[in-house]
């Protein structure tokens, strides 16, 4: 089965350009150093001539902006890395697809880790609480992140990743992988990323970060997996596309919004 993945974002938690700065990436004329917040998008058919399925992962800030650039009117299914700002707080947007999605009978699912959950209720309790009466709210439902999930025939398999102290969620997806916003990968989630197509992982900056991957960290972890090509993601306005590009090994690139490439999605690991 083939699909599509759009990047829908992939800048930092501030975005490039930052607020308040001046630096040559920030100012830039290249569109692709304009960097919403991270997420991706992932399209396919469930058979050939069938009904198109929609998956994002993370909703942040920006993910009103991301859909209307990407023409979404549906979202079948939501995966969440973690519970920072940047990765949440664009799930009331998806209120007016939940609408299309709800009235076909079944709320939008979105599925996160147990700590994630808590911070979603928390946040948007209006939504999630059994008292909850707001008339619009979104049509979705709370599902438990499981370490493979099939959302219309395609597997969606949970890679455990580091950032900083806190343990979050990358996806593999067939022979795509994304990891974003990781200061290390355990050892055993090696494993599950053997025989991709396309890895993408986070990079920062040169510079290190508690929290986040260095571009250098990015580059050495890529080429321990192998995968045909790697796009590294999250990254911060110290890194300008087209100069960067240039430095980087062959099968190595920056991803910029609006990127898509497409995947094999047959059946992962």
């Amino acid at each position: 089965m083939d699909g599509l993945l759009t990047f829908l974002g992939t800048g930092t938690s501030m975005g490039v350009p930052t607020l308040g700065c001046g630096c040559a990436v920030c100012t830039s004329a290249d569109p692709r150093d304009r960097r919403l917040r991270p997420s991706v998008l992932l399209r396919w058919r469930e058979q050939a001539g069938g009904r198109e399925r929609v998956v994002v992962i993370d909703t942040g800030p920006d993910f009103r902006e991301q859909a209307l650039r990407n023409g979404l009117t549906r979202v079948d299914a939501v995966f969440y890395t973690h519970s920072h700002a940047d990765h949440i707080l664009g799930m009331d947007d998806l209120r007016p697809l939940s609408f299309t999605v709800f009235r076909e009978g079944a709320p939008i699912p979105l599925y996160a880790t147990p700590e994630t959950t808590v911070v979603l209720e928390h946040i948007f309790e209006y939504t999630f609480s059994p008292r909850a009466t707001y008339p619009t709210r979104a049509r979705v439902q709370l599902r438990p992140l499981a370490e493979r999930t099939p959302v219309y025939g395609v597997d969606f398999l949970r890679v455990p990743l580091l950032h900083g102290e806190m343990e979050i969620a990358g996806f593999r997806f067939g022979r795509a992988a994304y990891l974003t916003d990781v200061s290390a990968i355990p050892e055993s989630s090696f494993a599950l990323l053997e025989g991709l197509d396309h890895l993408v992982v986070s990079a920062l900056r040169h510079k290190p970060h508690p929290s986040h991957a260095t571009v250098e960290q990015a580059v050495s972890w890529a080429r321990r997996i192998g995968a045909r090509h790697t796009w590294l993601t999250h990254i911060a306005h110290e890194l300008g596309h087209e100069q960067t590009n240039h430095s980087l090994p062959h099968g190595i690139r920056l991803a910029y919004d609006g990127l898509s490439l497409p995947v094999n999605l047959g059946t992962a690991n």
